[in-house]
């Protein structure tokens, strides 16, 4: 073979030797920050309505008490209902299309509808357009995808750490954003600011993030390394993260209908009922925003197997006594602590699913996992709502509890033995 030809052939061969997340090395720093910032964004825009909610509803043509809650409700969860539904299919079309056209998808789509919800005339269009943001919205989703696909293995767990924790900001500063803005601009230029903060995310990641997509590219990579090492992701461990990642969130809403009636039987007077609840919320939320890098860290030194497990038994630990409180601020300070516990399950569980895949299909998997995330959003106050009804409210706290217990079970169960020795099998029990 002639020089020529030899040095054609290695140039050709060389890019199915790269994978996406070696091309993108040099800015998965910068793509996080500018996630980060985008995530926290729009996570803003979309809890800042959480105070403000029932009192639109009202102004929306509904009178009766109880249709005004069903209501709310209705609407609060549809986005959520809306992502879990097409959080796979972005995840695909990320495989397909590229990370970066996925966050601005995400980003115009939320600030083009977050502005037209401030124009709603009835309370359909309000759970309809609700229902819009989630189906083509999802930044912090597809922020996932981008900052998992893109970290070096080795800190993966400590970047999507940080990338739960600007989302766990804006879930903290929304509802606080919320309580005061309506008083200057009105409850529908609420929606308008929201709009525009959205805008501003979406413009940052147009000029900022960073990406080097070639999908040939990496099919013949993803091919490549098939040959060479040709295994599977075990369905059973990735079902247990899957329903994992559901039981995080469901954990964390399953108070959520029942928290003001619950502050209520603690002897909080009728007209700071509100108040106290918003702050009992907002400290699970604080927690977690203290301690979700520390523990995606510690997923990356340790084990993100033994992280899962030891949270999931620290949260459960930490649920029970929340149902024998006496005053408002012993729960406020419970629910801060599991929030520490139960922030380092995200990215632990993010860490292992991305890296039990082949690369061309993870953003089909973690969209996959951001699909059972929101519906054990949807779920969780669902659950919480029934059994505070119909059995009790302390009941609640024991249901939960017993769920994320049972949840460790199976993670222990389901995770890699050390005694497969092949190096796949070390790795993952590892990791």
């Amino acid at each position: 073979m002639s020089p020529r030809l030899h040095s054609t052939g290695l140039r050709s061969a060389q890019p199915a030797k790269i994978s996406y997340a070696e091309r993108n090395a040099r800015y998965w720093r910068r793509n996080l920050a500018i996630c980060v910032f985008g995530s926290f964004t729009t996570l803003v825009s979309l809890s800042m309505l959480l105070p403000f909610l029932p009192l639109y509803v009202q102004e929306l043509g509904i009178s009766s008490p109880s249709a005004v809650v069903q209501w709310s409700g209705v609407a609060f969860g549809a986005t959520f209902f809306g992502t879990a539904v097409t959080a796979p299919l972005w995840g695909r079309l990320a495989d397909r299309y590229g990370r970066k056209p996925m966050l601005v998808r995400a980003a115009i789509g939320m600030a083009v509808v977050m502005s037209l919800i401030g124009m709603a005339h009835s309370v359909v269009e309000l759970v309809g357009l609700r229902l819009l943001a989630g189906l083509v919205g999802g930044y912090a989703s597809a922020s996932i995808v981008m900052v998992g696909t893109q970290a070096p293995r080795e800190r993966a767990g400590w970047a999507l750490g940080v990338l739960s924790t600007g989302a766990l900001a804006g879930n903290l500063v929304g509802p606080l954003v919320g309580g005061f803005l309506p008083d200057w601009v009105g409850i529908r230029g609420t929606f308008f600011v929201g709009g525009a903060m959205i805008a501003v995310a979406a413009a940052a990641t147009i000029a900022l993030v960073r990406e080097e997509f070639d999908h040939v590219s990496d099919a013949k990579h993803a091919a490549a390394a098939q040959t060479a090492t040709p295994t599977k992701p075990d369905r059973t461990r990735m079902a247990a993260l899957l329903v994992t990642a559901m039981m995080v969130l469901l954990a964390n809403m399953s108070i959520e209908p029942i928290i003001t009636v619950y502050i209520g039987q603690l002897g909080v007077p009728t007209g700071h009922l509100a108040r106290m609840a918003g702050i009992v919320m907002a400290c699970s939320a604080l927690g977690s925003l203290l301690t979700a890098a520390r523990l995606g860290a510690l997923a990356d030194r340790v084990g993100a197997w033994n992280v899962i497990i030891g949270c999931l038994l620290a949260t459960g630990l930490v649920m029970v006594p929340q149902a024998f409180v006496t005053q408002w601020w012993q729960l406020a300070v419970l629910r801060c602590l599991m929030g520490m516990t139960i922030a380092g399950l995200l990215p632990a569980i993010a860490k292992l699913v991305r890296h039990s895949v082949a690369e061309h299909n993870s953003g089909k998997t973690l969209g996959y996992l951001q699909s059972s995330q929101f519906t054990g959003q949807v779920v969780g106050p669902l659950i919480g709502g029934q059994i505070g009804a119909r059995v009790g409210l302390h009941d609640v706290f024991f249901v939960t509890a017993s769920l994320l217990v049972l949840c460790a079970g199976l993670n222990h169960w389901a995770r890699p033995r050390k005694t497969q020795h092949t190096p796949e099998a070390l790795l993952n029990a590892g990791e």
